[in-house]
């Protein structure tokens, strides 16, 4: 895929998943507990929103020239040593791809509490900037 398709489609996805997230925001701050379905809504767009992040710093990677990890860890560690990331955020990116791997692997462990004071200090936003960056060869 053409590197200006492939932004232009993790920015769609980052608009749409932020704003479901936004909505999740809202309902919360009025004080009304999220359903069950509006739960895993929450924990769907955060997945949706993390792995299309680490889908991107994969593809940055690979659109410069350098070796590809597997692992999302590896991917945003690589980002940083590149400066194409400021290493100062690489542990907001560990502890977002290691939520990604929670809701992935340790789905039955899930402390929603945790969940929505992510939502409510929009401490997932940085992961939408990212997303909605463009990457210049």
């Amino acid at each position: 895929m053409r590197l200006d398709l492939y932004q232009a489609e993790t920015a769609r996805i980052a608009a749409e998943q932020s704003a479901l997230l936004a909505q999740a925001k809202t309902i919360l701050s009025e004080g009304r507990a999220l359903t069950p379905l509006e739960q895993g809504g929450v924990l769907h767009a955060l997945q949706i929103l993390i792995e299309n992040a680490i889908g991107k710093a994969k593809q940055w990677l690979k659109t410069s020239g350098q070796p590809v990890p597997i692992s999302g860890y590896d991917a945003f560690s690589a980002l940083a040593n590149s400066a194409m990331i400021a290493p100062d955020d690489l542990p907001a990116w560990n502890a977002i791809v290691g939520l990604r791997n929670r809701l992935v692997h340790d789905y039955m462990n899930i402390d929603m509490d945790q969940v929505y004071a992510l939502l409510i200090a929009d401490k997932y936003q940085f992961v939408v900037r990212f997303l909605l960056k463009e990457f210049q060869p």
